[in-house]
C-alpha cells in the first residue's frame, strides 16, 4: 500500500485492524512511514505489517512477492496545487508509473489505483450527482486543475499499461470523507468545522455555505475500497463516497449538534441573489448494485465517531 500515513492508508489499517479479511502482510511504503509508530502498534495487528521508506516519484525497489497493490499516494493539498502545481503533478503521474512498473515486474494479480472526483471537473448545476460515465473534465489550462488532470493521467496510464502488459487494475474515484484520522488544518469543511468545535467555537464557515458536499464515513471507505479490490471489474472506475448531499452550512450546524456546548456558528459570506450553488456528490448505484456497497455509518454517527476518536 502506497500513502500509508495519509488519512487514506491510516483508515485502511485501522479498518483492518478490527476487520481483518484475510491479509497475512502488508507492505506499507511512505516517504515517513516512521508517523505511524506513535499511531499503531504493529505487534497487536493480525497480520504482518512491513513499513518501507519511499518517495513514490523514484522507482520501486520492492522485489518480494506481492499479491495487490493499493496505490493511495497523492498530494491532495490545495496550496500544493498553487503553489508548486509540477510537484502535485510529478507525485500523482510519475508515481503511479512507478507503481505500474513495479505491478508489472512482480506480476501483481490486481492493482486498486485510488483517484478522485476531481477528474470530472466542474460538476453541473443540473445534475445532481455526477455518474461514472460522466464525460466532463477540468480546464487543463487552469494550473489549479494540476491534482485532477493529474489523475485522469494516472488513470489512462492505468489503461496503457492494461492494453500493453495485460495488467489487471481497477479504479476508485474518490469524493468526501470523515474519519478519526482527517486532517483537521487541511481545506475539508468538516475537519475545519471540527476542530472549531473541539476548540470551544465558534464554527465559521468561510463561504456562503451553499455549495454541496457528501461525506463518507472511514470505515466505509475502506470496506468499499477493500470490495473494488477484490470484486471490481477489470478496467472501470468506481465512484466511492455517499450519495447524500448536504449544504455546507447544513454541515456546519450538524457538526454543532455533535458538541455540548453548541457552539455558534458563523458565515463569513453572504449568498449571491441568483447564484447556483456548487456541488460536488457522486452517483453510487454502480458499486451498490454491481458490488454491493452501501453507506452503513450515517453522516451525524460518522460526525460523533470522529469527535469522540479525537477526544480520547
Amino acid at each position: 500500500m502506497t500513502g500509508g500515513t495519509g488519512f487514506f492508508g491510516k483508515s485502511i489499517l485501522s479498518y483492518f485492524y478490527v476487520n481483518n479479511p484475510g491479509i497475512e502482510k502488508i507492505t506499507v511504503l511512505s516517504r515517513h512511514p516512521e508517523k505511524l509508530n506513535d499511531m499503531f502498534d504493529t505487534k497487536s495487528f493480525p497480520f504482518e505489517i512491513e513499513y518501507v521508506t519511499q518517495d513514490i516519484r523514484e522507482p520501486l525497489p520492492y522485489h518480494e512477492p506481492v499479491d495487490y497493490i493499493i496505490h493511495a499516494a497523492a498530494e491532495s493539498s490545495t496550496s500544493l496545487g498553487v503553489e508548486n502545481p509540477l510537484l502535485m503533478r510529478d507525485v500523482v503521474v510519475e508515481g503511479t508509473k512507478n507503481v505500474l512498473e513495479c505491478t508489472r515486474r512482480q506480476k501483481v494479480k490486481r492493482l486498486l489505483f485510488v483517484s478522485s472526483g476531481a477528474v470530472y471537473g466542474k460538476q453541473p448545476s443540473n445534475l445532481n450527482h455526477m455518474p461514472e460515465d460522466f464525460k466532463g473534465a477540468p480546464d487543463p489550462l487552469n494550473s489549479l486543475n494540476s491534482y485532477g488532470c493529474a489523475k485522469r493521467q494516472a488513470e489512462n496510464l492505468c489503461a496503457l499499461y492494461h492494453h500493453h502488459y495485460g495488467i489487471d487494475y481497477v479504479v476508485a474515484r474518490c469524493f468526501a470523507f470523515v474519519g478519526p484520522h482527517l486532517p483537521l488544518d487541511a481545506h475539508f469543511a468538516i475537519g475545519n468545522f471540527i476542530r472549531d468545535g473541539l476548540n470551544g467555537g465558534p464554527i465559521v464557515v468561510k463561504g456562503d455555505g451553499t455549495p454541496y458536499r457528501s461525506y463518507l464515513y472511514a470505515d466505509d471507505l475502506a470496506e468499499w475500497l477493500w470490495t473494488i479490490l477484490m470484486k471490481g471489474k477489470t478496467g472501470e472506475a468506481y465512484n466511492v463516497g455517499s450519495d447524500e448531499a448536504v449544504t455546507i452550512k447544513e454541515l456546519a450546524f450538524k457538526v454543532r449538534e455533535c458538541f455540548d456546548n453548541h457552539p455558534e456558528v458563523l458565515i463569513k459570506q453572504k449568498p449571491k441573489p441568483g447564484k447556483t450553488p456548487e456541488r460536488y456528490v457522486p452517483w453510487v448505484e454502480k458499486g451498490r448494485k454491481g458490488l454491493g456497497l452501501n453507506e452503513f455509518i450515517p453522516l451525524k454517527e460518522s460526525i460523533n465517531n470522529t469527535i469522540s476518536n479525537l477526544n480520547s
